[in-house]
């Protein structure tokens, strides 16, 4: 039966596809042990089990169960795979494997061809008597252990045994020049120490330093000098809004639902809670249970339910028609695959439809996870229409008795006010008829053109559209109507504005979680319960494991993957790649480590250091490795292009969001208010007009203008632009890494973005104020300010001629001074110096430099 075998490839990938397409058979209470005859032993021996040996283990096999299936051994064949039993013993015409071999139906198996009459017949006899089993073939396991290197368990390698240089300050550093060493490579000699306060406040803050802390740094003649800075960089409330945005890409938050009607959310809170959970420095594992399921542990505070908002930042359709179990389904499968990237490394969303093609996860084990989402209560069929109109449910109110009252009160008073507006509307109704005979052509002139279109139209042919536009124009002209209904939104106006967020909560009745069979939530496969990916260690025994068991079980020190995912993150962070290069993905088809001892040796301190995050940031930001300088090096061009073995520290371009901090920091604008809802900085005008629904942008006034861009209010369907431009995620997905891009249109909008010209105002204004009165001296001073450093002689001549060129042309065109300059100015002001200036701070706000971190 040789020749009946197909290639591997071709089996896997198209007997994976059909098998999905089984009819689903009732699982019966078949047991694993079975009497054979002579004559079925014989059957088994001589016909049975070579015809799975050359036909079916290709691809169900107990190391490579396609679609939940293997033919290693009977009990895996009694369970079956995703559709249920394949074999039904003494029941040939129920067994899903016959009907699959006889081609009955729409599976053919195997694929492309058709067993011999007599193979059929042999099975068919097989199953007849029972399916018996040989009993020294062993019983199969569902994996055996990986070998791949994420899922080993974490080594703590001692330090490599190298001899102590300027270079090696910590730990980190002696794997580092090992590597370097064994390429005949040196590293670089360490940054200077401007350059070393830039690059620490950009990456611990995300803010520039100014010029003071600056001197101060370079005066500081301690030995800790160093070490003090980073101490008091990450005691700094603006550490938790930096590290804080790294997280919210994961968390894949936004401030609206998505889709096309892409309606608003409150949310905020949560925002607020992974800010101040780092700035607390919340262990790690603390951190993720909170998120995960905050909501399950005993006597939950309010905070560690908000901490849940991070698996409700999910997208949330509520446009008409649409089917809310789908997209609620959507929204449950979408935990699952954040769960995988955001703190696994793995993808997990690969085998939601079918078993991962590369990394030892079944669809089962997908859906296993998926159980323990699938509690959630959130917008679905169970709650009826009426629940399903509201976009937060369910949600957290932080409001305090006094304002829950108050509210309570006003609701009252606004239902009497209601119920007296309709009985009103009603007796004015009945006035319409009248109204409408009686118009003038006075009164016809000041109707909308539509509505006196109406009027021509029989009353009985009006569809419900006309009858209501002609009904508001007729209340309009009752002074009555006009007036309550004016009461009664003022009252509104009163309510007080309690903060509200998304959250988690279970529902009291768990939903039954089955295989989706190739993905398709209405094609229901066999029921699972809430379990992990076999190659794991396993959950601690329990009867029902709830999404707590998962919390924990995820930053449990047997899983080999969560801390050394996150210690990845953040090298990545600081670095620009992960010592794993594909930062999301740790599976067969990912990067290995490039110095995996010093991979497991960071996972390890982060578990023995209590999780501490900011201890991470300590020892890398400690490290020679990290305070090099970014000169690129010939040699190290040549042995190592990409920097992988870093002999030298990385340039990166800012985030968009730190573009716009630094903007702001070096303006003398920033508001550095932490936490709070939302807020509309300026964005070009016409930006909403591309969505579905045109969401009106007023700009901020005042402070709220000059937040920090983690605060900037986040549509999905139409983002802020300028934070568009600068390769800010759309939040659909959780985002592991952003891209860095270089396009004109960057320059362009630091240049003449409304925010950016008033930033570079904003820094005139300072440079005036603060600097020296000697313009060649006050140059000096706008680049301490804008670049960290002083300018080079070539920079000095060059800026020195461009603002007195501006001062020139602004003094000849003084009116053009006075309308170039768009921010509030005190009388006194020079506007032809202050236009000149601002010139030179736009050159500073649109150099390369700036918007890099060296």
């Amino acid at each position: 039966m040789g020749n009946l075998m197909l290639g591997f490839a071709r089996q896997f990938l198209i007997g994976a596809a059909f098998l999905t397409l089984l009819p689903v058979v009732p699982t019966l209470g078949q047991t694993s042990t079975q009497e054979s005859s002579p004559e079925a032993t014989l059957l088994f021996e001589t016909s049975i089990k070579p015809l799975f040996e050359n036909n079916c283990k290709v691809c169900h096999s107990d190391q490579a169960p396609s679609s939940g299936l293997s033919v290693g051994n009977r009990a895996a064949l009694l369970a079956g795979g995703n559709r249920g039993p394949a074999v039904l013993p003494g029941r040939p015409e129920g067994s899903l494997l016959l009907q699959a071999v006889r081609h009955e139906g729409q599976l053919k198996m195997p694929p492309g061809s058709k067993l011999p009459d007599e193979a059929i017949a042999a099975l068919t006899r097989w199953v007849d008597l029972g399916a018996p089993w040989d009993k020294s073939v062993p019983p199969g396991v569902p994996h055996t252990a990986s070998k791949h290197w994420a899922f080993q368990p974490i080594r703590h390698s001692p330090e490599p045994q190298m001899r102590n240089t300027p270079f090696t300050l910590n730990g980190i550093d002696y794997f580092i020049l090992a590597r370097l060493e064994e390429e005949g490579l040196t590293p670089s000699p360490e940054a200077d120490r401007a350059t070393l306060i830039r690059r620490l406040s950009l990456d611990l803050l995300g803010l520039a330093p100014c010029p003071t802390e600056v001197e101060e740094f370079l005066g500081d003649t301690r030995p800790d000098a160093y070490g003090r800075l980073v101490d008091k960089l990450l005691e700094s409330p603006h550490y938790g809004e930096r590290w804080g945005r790294h997280w919210l890409d994961l968390a894949r938050y936004a401030d609206s639902n998505g889709y096309n009607i892409d309606g608003p959310r409150d949310i905020w809170l949560y925002r607020d809670w992974v800010i101040n959970a780092l700035n607390q420095d919340l262990p790690f594992d603390q951190f993720v249970i909170e998120q995960v399921a905050g909501d399950l542990l005993p006597n939950a505070s309010k905070q560690q339910i908000i901490a849940t908002g991070f698996h409700r930042n999910t997208l949330l359709n509520l446009e008409g028609g649409v089917d809310f179990e789908q997209y609620r389904v959507e929204a449950v499968a979408d935990r699952v695959s954040t769960t995988g990237s955001a703190l696994l490394g793995l993808t997990l969303g690969c085998a939601r439809c079918h078993d991962h093609k590369y990394d030892p996860i079944s669809q089962r084990e997908f859906y296993q996870i998926y159980a323990f989402f699938n509690n959630i209560d959130e917008l679905s069929g169970e709650h009826g229409e009426e629940k399903r109109e509201t976009a937060d449910e369910p949600i957290l109110e932080l409001g305090t008795p006094d304002q829950l009252a108050r509210r309570e009160v006003l609701r009252a008073q606004r239902a009497l006010l209601q119920s007296e507006l309709e009985q009103y509307e009603k007796k004015l109704l009945t006035r319409q008829p009248e109204w409408e005979e009686t118009l003038s052509e006075e009164e016809r002139t000041k109707l909308k053109p539509e509505d006196v279109e109406i009027l021509a139209i029989p009353p009985e042919k009006r569809n419900d559209f006309q009858k209501k536009s002609l009904e508001n124009a007729f209340k309009a002209t009752d002074l009555g109507y006009t007036t309550r209904q004016s009461g009664l939104e003022a009252l509104g106006k009163l309510e007080p504005e309690i903060p509200r967020s998304m959250v988690m909560q279970e529902l009291s009745q768990p939903r039954e979680t089955y295989i989706h069979l190739g993905g398709d939530f209405l094609r229901k496969g066999v029921p699972v319960t809430p379990g992990i990916p076999s190659v794991f260690p396993p959950l601690p025994p329990k009867q029902n494991p709830t999404r707590l068991d998962l919390a924990r079980w995820l930053v449990d020190p047997q899983n080999p993957l969560t801390p050394r995912v996150i210690v990845n993150r953040i090298w990545q962070r600081y670095f620009g790649v992960g010592l794993v290069e594909t930062e999301n993905d740790f599976g067969a088809q990912g990067s290995p480590p490039t110095h995996p001892e010093l991979l497991d040796w960071l996972a390890s301190e982060l578990m023995a250091r209590d999780w501490s995050l900011k201890t991470i940031h300590r020892l890398i930001v400690g490290s020679g490795t990290y305070r090099q300088s970014s000169r690129g090096r010939d040699d190290l061009a040549a042995v190592d292009p990409r920097n992988r073995l870093l002999g030298r520290q990385n340039r990166l371009r800012l985030e968009a969001e730190i573009v716009r901090d630094v903007g702001l920091s070096v303006s003398g604008l920033l508001n550095r208010k932490i936490g709070g809802p939302s807020v509309f900085p300026p964005q070009p005008k016409g930006a909403g007009r591309v969505t579905q629904v045109d969401r009106k942008w007023t700009a901020a006034t005042g402070a709220n203008r000059y937040r920090r861009g983690l605060y900037t209010y986040f549509w999905r369907s139409s983002p802020h632009p300028g934070l568009m431009v600068f390769d800010a995620p759309d939040s659909t997905t959780s985002c592991s890494k952003r891209n860095r891009s270089n396009t004109p249109l960057q320059a362009l909008t630091l240049l003449n973005d409304e925010a950016f010209y008033e930033f570079a105002q904003g820094l005139a204004a300072r440079i005036l104020k603060e600097g020296p009165a000697d313009h060649s001296k006050r140059l000096g001073y706008a680049f301490r300010v804008g670049l960290g450093r002083e300018p080079k002689p070539k920079e000095q001549e060059r800026m020195e001629n461009f603002l007195v060129g501006q001062r020139e042309d602004f003094m000849r065109n003084p009116r053009e001074a006075a309308t170039a300059l768009s921010l509030e100015l005190p009388p006194e002001t020079d506007l032809v110096e202050m236009a000149a200036w601002t010139a030179v701070s736009r050159v500073l706000l649109n150099l390369d430099e700036f918007i890099t971190r060296e």
